[in-house]
């Protein structure tokens, strides 16, 4: 494993202080793997950053990559969509990243997610 994917659920857990969660990003902290937080995961998650200041310091911290929606990846996004006959854009997003990066994804989605990408390793929270 290269890092984790953060998916909204996943974002929303350390929000709400998961402890899981928390020492799933202390490790990757600990070993230097990169966390990366897809855009539209974020956007589904963020609602207040002056209260959630766990999430605005994951966004803020060194090893942390946010990764928007770009043309390329909405490009590859609307592929995968189209091709396991899903819509939800956060989701394909997610797997998109995480494909790129070789990550994990920590979520508490499973369903959707191995819907989109059955080989996707994923850490539920």
């Amino acid at each position: 494993m290269n890092g984790i994917t953060l998916d909204a659920g996943g974002l929303i857990a350390l929000d709400r202080n998961d402890r899981r969660v928390l020492a799933l990003l202390a490790r990757a902290v600990e070993v230097g793997d990169r966390i990366t937080i897809p855009a539209t995961a974020l956007a589904q998650a963020i609602r207040n950053p002056a209260r959630q200041s766990r999430l605005s310091r994951l966004i803020r911290q060194a090893g942390t990559d946010l990764v928007a929606l770009d043309g390329r990846d909405a490009t590859a996004v609307g592929l995968l969509l189209g091709r396991t006959g899903t819509a939800d854009i956060a989701d394909a997003h997610v797997v998109v990243c995480a494909r790129r990066f070789g990550q994990a994804i920590v979520t508490s989605n499973a369903k959707d997610l191995k819907r989109i990408a059955p080989e996707v390793q994923l850490v539920i929270v």
